[in-house]
């Protein structure tokens, strides 16, 4: 549970779509995530670079859970994922009740990207959001992935000066 919520922080995905990611997703020598669009809520693929920190916390993982289908499997069928409210579980164990929750890691990566003047494109398709302009959310199927890659860089390496 704390490498999936360190994930979260460091990726900005929703909680299910971690939480059902199978290790067939992830390409860890290319440092990508790719999730289905049949796993995402707006039903489109998602590609989530991933930050060195990232790729340390999974294949920590790995060793744990690589011989599973699921990167995080349920404590009781490891052929389901683990249980929704485990993340805000461990939350609530460590003292963070009513001040956290793992969809809220959303904001806060929002938030502060935004303060850091990146491109508010980058963000949102980072948080896999579609644009709400109808016409260029049509047409415009740009990934970013460079500049998402060197902004959730900064973002790994900013909540490790942090700790």
């Amino acid at each position: 549970m704390k490498i999936a919520t360190r994930l979260l922080i460091l990726t900005g995905v929703r909680t299910a779509e971690l939480r059902g990611a199978p290790w067939s997703e992830f390409d860890l020598d290319k440092a990508l995530w790719l999730i289905p669009a049949t796993r995402m809520k707006m039903r489109r693929a998602h590609l989530v670079p991933l930050s060195q920190q990232a790729v340390a916390a999974l294949r920590e993982l790995e060793r744990i859970t690589g011989g599973y289908t699921l990167a995080f499997p349920g404590r009781n069928d490891p052929a389901k994922p683990m249980s929704e409210a485990a993340i805000n579980q461990l939350l609530k164990r460590s003292g963070y009740d009513g001040r956290a929750t793992g969809h809220g890691f959303r904001h806060t990566m929002s938030t502060t990207l935004h303060e850091q003047g990146y491109p508010s494109e980058w963000v949102e398709t980072q948080l896999a959001h579609v644009d709400k302009n109808s016409i260029r959310g049509t047409y415009n199927h740009a990934q970013y992935l460079e500049g998402r890659r060197e902004m959730l860089q900064w973002y790994a390496d900013h909540l490790s000066c942090l700790k």
